[in-house]
């Protein structure tokens, strides 16, 4: 005859330093499980206090506290006749444990310590708590007074031991030890413990789920027993929501599964299981079996209390197929509830979001109408602490939300912050989805502020800046870009403190940001902008899964005007139009895709890559793709922009956390913020083997073309005497496809070169937390990408493969164009670059692969061999050869190092500045 018993985990939304809230969350979830025949209640991990207490674990108070609670949950009727399980720290010897307390009718049976702490990713609780290390042992626990009081008990035991009841034995495991390669419920179920409990603090990360599944299976799989996990729901006021999952299984199949997402405070699941099948699967088990004869036992802990149903023909659960969500409706759940909580926890009336009409901000505007849909739904179920919430929020006692839009309309203002620079089609596409949604929807324009603010720059310096497009230098263009960023996020605050007080109501309104994960990482943002918010949903989501999430939204929701959203190219809208068209994109303005940033992303926080690994292993999965130069040099890129951006990780808004590669500089991805930002050692590592690779990548790309060999096929014989690169042969072999190449070189020495024959270097770099290294959304990454003039291009097959994108223009500090060079256009055949009149007169010509500039009608410039220790290149000007033209130092023009060439804003030739854009040797 078997042996059947009701378990029940349970799902807690519980919150940080809220002891009040906490206990009566806790005595619901013990009074349901009572009602549902549990005759066994376990909770999440620290749950009395609540996992996200940080640093209040340092204080005695959070230890006093807690033991308090405990008191009133022993004394409270909801806890007689059910075997409970809670999670509170405590004090032993003046050592702080993360533990579990097990007790029954005002009898505490043990406190057991958690032995295997987390500390990675987002945990560190080897800060506050020890683990136990005295395995299989137990000592004594002095109890307070106030629980003496209680339990009549004086000491009670602490340590590592198991429950032995009148029908079955019951063993603790905590979070973390069940993701140890040596877990507890090993040695557990070899000494015959037929249930093992979990209480968890595990948050949400997408695609994490199945994990925790995997693990339980696999427990019971291997050796059988009933495995009960309980985890939290919700926010519990940090940047990680807590996904519940709460789970029961058996002999490895699942018997019980809880919702992963919902607003709901307080959820149990129940399972009944037979007992009996454990034994007889355990038994079946011959390796299990010997292996259980040998174990030692755990101290065991007798309680005078049955688990098991009296009633033996209660059917017993069915096994079930666990149920996952797809990465779209993770999003869509997971930051919606946990602006959920953020909303009702804060105070706040509601919240308020820049929207732009691009991808990011309608991705964050899709999660506030998922949160308006769940608390219409929550409130059609029944839920009425989700109706009284939303009725303090909205202010109004006999309120009742039935329709989504209707609500959103309440507690979501949208405002199109357009200036001189935005299109009409994204105003519309902006307006079209507020509408959808049900948003109270504001359209404005910042011109009027950007104005006011430029008229005192040029009242105090006499200075008019200018875009690129109407002359102005890079730094203009920029500062004209991040300015109008800046006010968006001035007037984001404004319009959210008075929005509600304009409208009647009392209260203020959470400003939403709609950064990415990505552009979080690139540093593809201005600091202070419209990234600046009160928290972000989206803030660690890739670009990649936000598009995904928006064609959700389409399907489930029916926006469809996130169908032209989905369309458009992503972009700032910072610069003038073009005819009334964009003039810049975001990837082009990031010199890389999103996609290829999500590779780097993952290299760089997954697999622990350095700037010589990551290379490492993407000139192996870019083969078919890029030669080892160009990976080489998108490596560089990618590391360089990581550096000169990272500060800006320090001041990031709190945001949900999704992926397992956010930058997050407050607690997930500790790292420096201030770095050499030229990665000297790092990147002459990877130039070292690019050489030896590049020549061998040639080798097997002509033996997969049949072609002709080049003049040589020995790596050492592609570098030359004085041990650099022979790039004459390497373009002679061509690289394929080498076009919009990220050229990144270090900034090295900083100097300025007087005159044709005199240099003046200096080793001096400028702060990195300067506008110069802000890599915004407005930013062209420090120097100009820009694209060839398809009809310079058109001259030539091999201005493609030798050339790339390095079409040069020229100009003189005051705008005009020296000499004859006005009229000249770039053209290479085979070994010479001339500078051509259009009437057909040729002007300079220099030899080689080499560049030269027609300072003079006639004048040959020819280029310099590298003379520097550091492979700088120099120029050679009225063909005498220079060491190096570096630029001036007060103007921040960087100059030409390495086997490559990268200009900021120009090298100053003889009082000429030349505006020269990136070139590929």
């Amino acid at each position: 005859m078997g042996r059947t018993a009701t378990l029940a985990t349970c799902t807690l939304n519980q919150w940080a330093m809220d002891f009040d809230g906490n206990m009566s969350r806790i005595l619901q979830s013990i009074q349901k499980a009572k009602e549902l025949g549990a005759k066994y209640r376990l909770g999440p991990e620290l749950e009395i206090c609540g996992y996200g207490c940080g640093d209040h674990f340092l204080e005695s108070d959070t230890f006093l506290h807690s033991w308090q609670v405990l008191a009133n949950l022993l004394t409270a009727p909801e806890t007689q006749d059910i075997l409970c399980d809670v999670g509170m720290p405590v004090m032993h010897k003046n050592v702080a444990y993360n533990c579990r307390i097990i007790f029954i009718n005002k009898k505490i049976l043990l406190i057991r310590p958690k032995i295997a702490l987390c500390n990675d990713g987002n945990y560190r609780e080897t800060r506050w708590f020890t683990g136990w290390s005295k395995r299989k042992m137990t000592e004594d626990y002095f109890l307070p007074r106030m629980v003496q009081d209680i339990t009549g008990q004086k000491t009670v035991p602490i340590g590592d031991a198991v429950i032995s009841t009148l029908d079955t034995c019951i063993g603790s495991e905590i979070c973390e030890e069940l993701w140890t390669s040596h877990s507890q419920h090993i040695d557990m179920s070899l000494d015959g413990v037929e249930i093992i409990t979990n209480s968890s603090g595990s948050h949400h990360e997408l695609r994490k789920s199945y994990v925790r599944v995997d693990l339980i299976k696999s427990a019971t799989m291997k050796c059988g027993g009933v495995y009960m996990f309980a985890n939290f729901v919700g926010c519990d006021g940090e940047r990680t929501y807590y996904d519940g999952g709460s789970a029961i299984a058996i002999n490895g199949q699942m018997v019980s599964q809880g919702p992963q997402f919902a607003i709901q405070e307080v959820i149990v699941n129940t399972a009944t299981v037979d007992l009996e099948d454990v034994r007889g699967y355990r038994n079946s088990l011959r390796s299990h079996s010997w292996r259980a004869s040998q174990s030692t036992s755990f101290p065991r802990i007798h309680c005078d209390f049955a688990v098991t149903n009296n009633d033996f023909f209660k059917h017993t659960t069915d096994v079930l197929e666990w149920k996952y969500c797809t990465a779209e409706e993770e999003i869509s759940d997971g930051p919606a509830c946990w602006l959920w909580d953020y909303l009702r926890r804060s105070g706040q009336g509601g919240f308020f979001l820049p929207l732009s009409g691009g991808i990011d901000s309608s991705s964050t505007a899709c999660i506030v109408a998922s949160m308006c849909h769940k608390v219409c739904d929550a409130v059609k179920e029944g839920d009425t602490k989700v109706l009284s919430d939303i009725r303090r929020i909205i202010g109004d006692r006999a309120y009742i939300p039935q329709d989504p839009r209707e609500l959103a309309n309440k507690v979501f203002t949208t405002c199109y912050m357009g200036s001189e620079n935005s299109s009409q089609e994204t105003r519309d596409r902006a307006a079209g989805l507020a509408q959808q949604i049900g948003s109270f929807h504001l359209t404005i324009s910042i011109d009027i502020a950007v104005a006011a603010l430029l008229s005192i720059f040029t009242a105090t310096l006499k200075l008019v800046p200018r875009f690129k497009a109407t002359g102005g230098s890079p730094r203009e263009n920029l500062a004209l870009q991040n300015v109008q960023a800046r006010v968006r996020m001035v007037l984001a605050y404004l319009f959210a403190q008075l929005v509600l007080w304009a409208r009647g109501r009392s209260g203020g309104l959470l400003v939403l940001g709609s950064a990415n994960v990505d552009e979080s990482l690139r540093g593809y943002m201005t600091k202070y902008d419209c990234s600046s918010a009160d928290i972000n949903p989206i803030g660690g989501i890739s670009k990649t899964d936000l598009r995904s999430f928006i064609r959700h939204c389409i399907t489930k929701f029916g926006f469809t005007t996130l169908e032209k959203i989905y369309d458009a190219p992503p972009t700032a809208e910072l610069e003038p139009l073009s005819n009334g068209q964009l003039a810049q994109t975001d990837e082009e303005d990031m010199g890389m895709t999103y996609e290829e940033l999500s590779i780097y992303g993952r290299l760089r926080k997954q697999n622990q890559c350095g700037p010589y690994s990551m290379f490492s292993k993407l000139v192996h999965t870019w083969a078919d793709r890029y030669s080892p130069e160009q990976v080489a040099q998108k490596v560089k890129h990618f590391f360089r922009c990581y550096a000169i951006n990272r500060h800006k990780m320090t001041t990031l808004t709190p945001s949900y956390h999704a992926e397992s590669y956010s930058p997050d500089d407050n607690r997930f991805d500790h790292r420096q913020f201030l770095y050499n930002a030229t990665w000297p050692w790092q990147f002459g590592c990877i130039d070292e083997q690019t050489q030896k690779l590049t020549v061998l990548y040639e080798e097997r790309k002509d033996q997969q073309t049949d072609r002709i060999p080049s003049q040589s096929r020995d790596v050492n014989k592609s570098i030359n005497s004085n041990g650099k690169t022979d790039h004459s042969k390497v373009t002679k072999q061509g690289w394929g496809g080498m076009s919009n190449v990220g050229v990144e070189v270090a900034i090295g020495g900083q100097g300025t070169c007087s005159g044709p024959n005199e240099v003046k270097v200096e080793d001096e770099m400028e702060s990195m937390h300067s506008e110069a290294f802000e890599h915004s959304k407005v930013e062209k990454e420090a120097f100009e990408n820009s694209k060839m003039e398809k009809e310079a291009l058109g001259n030539s097959k091999m201005e493609k493969e030798a050339l790339g994108n390095s079409n040069l223009e020229e100009e003189e500090m005051s705008g005009d164009i020296h000499g004859n060079c006005d009229k000249s256009i770039l053209r290479e055949d085979i070994g010479k670059i001339c500078f051509e009149d259009l009437d057909g007169q040729s002007g300079s010509t220099s030899t080689g692969m080499g560049r030269g500039r027609s300072l003079e009608r006639g004048v040959m410039l020819e280029r310099c061999d590298p003379t520097s220790d550091n492979q700088d290149l120099g120029w050679g000007c009225e063909i005498r050869e220079v060491e190096r033209c570096g630029p001036s130092l007060e103007d921040r023009d960087v100059g030409v190092q390495g086997n490559k060439r990268r200009w900021l804003e120009g090298t100053l030739l003889e009082g000429k500045r030349f505006r020269l854009v990136q070139g590929v040797a």
